[in-house]
């Protein structure tokens, strides 16, 4: 492997050179790249599966371990906070509630992917003293009851992970825009 020439003695020459070193697949000099590609693809995936899953219809739909933090139970008492200036209508945990324009009064429009993006409040709900509004419920198509807010029936958003947070306003997702749930006025 190693030579010696002959024009100066005692000088040891590599045979072969040593080969540079490159990164293993995945694992590039731009670790903001990989971080924001990772965040697009787990984006990309959502949506597919709420665009798959909208064709979906009837059947019970459960939310994904992660978005259990945000929905509120039965036994919630439901709350006002202040976002963004507003006073929007939270669950007990404090994660923002949200209302799809497509649904009515009577009817929620939401099932299977899309009631796992936006898993709906579980009914009938309470609000703590000082709430405006009128709560009521509505049946769901798969049997369930759903707490409703003015007419609205109320959902959170898998994309709101920490309370206070209002990431599914003004969304176009699923059929139609989400708005966060505005506490009405208190009347005199």
């Amino acid at each position: 492997m190693t030579e010696q020439h002959t024009f100066r003695p005692g000088r040891v020459r590599l045979a072969v050179r040593p080969a540079r070193r490159r990164p293993a697949p995945g694992h590039h000099r731009h670790p903001r790249r990989t971080r924001w590609l990772a965040s697009a693809a787990v984006i990309a995936a959502a949506l597919t599966v709420a665009a798959c899953g909208s064709s979906h219809s009837g059947g019970a739909a459960s939310a994904p371990a992660g978005a259990a933090s945000g929905a509120a139970s039965s036994d919630s008492a439901l709350k006002t906070t202040t976002i963004s200036g507003a006073a929007v209508l939270t669950n007990a945990q404090g994660f923002t509630l949200y209302w799809f324009a497509p649904d009515t009064a009577t009817a929620s429009k939401c099932s299977g992917g899309c009631a796992r993006i936006w898993p709906p409040v579980n009914g009938p709900a309470t609000a703590v003293p000082g709430v405006p509004g009128t709560l009521t419920t509505t049946a769901r198509t798969d049997g369930a009851t759903q707490a409703a807010y003015d007419g609205h029936p109320l959902y959170t958003y898998v994309g709101d992970t920490h309370p206070g947070q209002a990431n599914g306003n003004n969304l176009n997702l699923n059929g139609g825009l989400w708005h966060e749930v505005i506490a009405a006025a208190a009347k005199p």
